[in-house]
């Protein structure tokens, strides 16, 4: 067989396989996990690369010459190899998405011996389930179909047509990943891509919209938006982090000056007005961001003292005190 044939047979499996393993991960999330119509995957239209990967694989290792003389130990071997070979495409797959887009397109954190989060013992036990499958079942009509294409090589141009839609598919879906990817990098997290896709339904749905099965993200406009209210929360999450304990801390060494600056003058008593600092002239100062103000500062995160910024009043010089307090003393004097 010779090399143009083999890429045009390892074309055909990879179309075959993305197309009915799309079908198969919309019919398991419809009828077992999200209980409704969900278009799966990374990519917007009906196919997962990740199953043609493995339709590729799985035919190729079915096609390994193993004979230990037992037939029943060949066939376990074959399926072992094939098991493992899908949960590493998997675990590569996975990998490639959270390293390189910081995206994690599924989550198996939940999953008992899972590893990162991508592959766990569970779905490794469904992957030799497919195996087995495959091997007994799939096996012989995809061959069928393969001898069929060679057959019929003028379906090559309909493969052709395939990969030019996914080609395309792939850049726009990376134009959104890039973007995901900036605020991800800018905050050191990784997005959660199906999640984030059914909090854009959830709103579409409340909004009373209508909810694309197809261009869950279509609408840039609202991808915008979703970042940003991503991103502000999480500012404003980091930030009670961040300053509730230095707030805490400075409360009691700011608690007199902010009596000081807030107490009024009494002009009558000269010592008493040389004992109380001269408020700053500046009118559009902010010593206010520096007053620690005896809120709830999960709703205002804005107004917690940053204890790294110097306050402007304890900074002020002390002949602002001074002046003050000859001027009253003068005009008590003139009295």
């Amino acid at each position: 067989m010779s090399f143009i044939n083999v890429v045009l047979i390892l074309a055909f499996l990879f179309f075959v396989g993305s197309v009915f393993g799309w079908c198969l991960e919309v019919l398991f999330r419809r009828f077992f996990t999200a209980k409704k119509w969900i278009n799966p995957g990374f990519l917007t239209g009906p196919y997962l690369p990740l199953y043609g990967f493995g339709l590729a694989g799985l035919f190729g290792i079915s096609r390994i010459p193993l004979n230990t003389g037992m037939v029943w130990l060949d066939a376990v071997l074959i399926i072992l190899i094939m098991g493992a070979v899908m949960t590493l495409i998997e675990y590569i797959a996975g990998l490639i998405f959270i390293k390189g887009m910081k995206i994690k397109l599924w989550d198996y954190s939940d999953r008992w011996g899972n590893i990162q989060g991508i592959i766990c013992p569970l779905f490794s036990l469904f992957w030799l389930l497919v195996s087995a499958a495959f091997y007994f079942i799939i096996d012989t009509p995809v061959l069928g179909a393969v001898t069929w294409f060679t057959s019929n090589i003028w379906f090559a141009f309909f493969v052709g047509i395939f990969f030019g839609v996914l080609f395309v598919d792939l850049g726009h879906s990376l134009h959104l990943a890039t973007r995901i990817k900036k605020f991800a990098d800018a905050h050191g997290i990784v997005v959660h891509y199906e999640k984030f896709k059914e909090t854009l339904r959830e709103k579409r749905e409340e909004a009373k919209e209508k909810v694309g099965f197809a261009f869950p993200l279509a609408k840039m406009g609202e991808f915008k938006e979703q970042l940003a209210s991503a991103k502000a929360k999480f500012t404003a999450r980091m930030g009670r982090k961040k300053h509730t304990a230095p707030a805490t801390s400075t409360n009691s060494s700011n608690s007199a000056e902010a009596t000081n600056l807030t107490a009024p003058t009494n002009s009558s008593n000269p010592a008493a007005a040389s004992e109380t600092p001269a408020l700053p002239s500046e009118p559009n100062s902010t010593e206010s961001d520096n007053i620690p103000v005896p809120s709830d500062t999960r709703t205002s995160p804005a107004i917690v003292t940053n204890p790294s910024t110097p306050s402007k009043a304890s900074a002020a010089p002390d002949r602002s005190a001074t002046g003050l307090a000859s001027n009253e003393t003068t005009e008590a004097d003139k009295k």
